[in-house]
């Protein structure tokens, strides 16, 4: 049986140097924490906060993430595509997310803001009404991606290819259409 945490506060715990208590953390914040390399498979958030951690490299295999908010977050490297899809709800706030893996994963309505999302891959991902507001997505991949209804209006650096992902109803800016017509090699001035 599993350890249940609820409404429990961890500030500056160096989680990385120990072995990191699995179980189901309920309404808990963390902050100022470090988490990187830890194995956080098999455990459980649910309306949880992470400010100021680092969570690069964490393993999250099996791991639910019902409703996490992350801010101010270095997480380089996770492997999301691991995680648990039950009832899965992320948001994020000026984070780090570069090399991160969101393959196949579902979700809709997540809101990106002000992040580094560099070199992360979205294949196959589910996006509908996503929001990347001020984010940097240089190097990622969208294919076969839905992404309709995504804001990427102030999103810099994507290239999407229009012919391999669904982009019904998605927005754009006339300062980010480039990112639409990389693949065709044309110059817009």
């Amino acid at each position: 049986m599993q350890n249940f945490i609820e409404e429990q506060t961890f500030e500056n715990k160096i989680f990385s140097k120990y072995e990191f208590e699995k179980g189901d953390y309920e309404l808990c914040k963390f902050i100022n924490c470090d988490f990187q390399n830890s194995d956080l498979s098999n455990s459980q958030f649910i309306d949880c906060e992470f400010h100021d951690c680092n969570l690069s490299s964490i393993i999250v295999s099996d791991t639910g993430l019902q409703n996490v908010h992350f801010k101010d977050c270095k997480m380089l490297g996770i492997d999301f595509e691991k995680c648990s899809d039950f009832a899965l709800e992320l948001n994020f706030k000026n984070c780090q997310l570069n090399h991160a893996s969101f393959n196949n994963k579902k979700l809709a309505k997540t809101v990106f803001e002000n992040c580094k999302i560099q070199g992360v891959d979205f294949r196959d991902c589910h996006l509908n009404s996503a929001v990347f507001n001020h984010c940097d997505l240089l190097n990622s991949t969208f294919l076969n991606a839905n992404l309709n209804n995504v804001d990427f209006r102030s999103a810099k650096n994507f290239s999407i290819d229009p012919e391999k992902n669904n982009l019904s109803g998605a927005r754009f800016s006339l300062f980010t259409v480039e990112g639409l017509l990389h693949k065709y090699k044309i110059k817009i001035e």
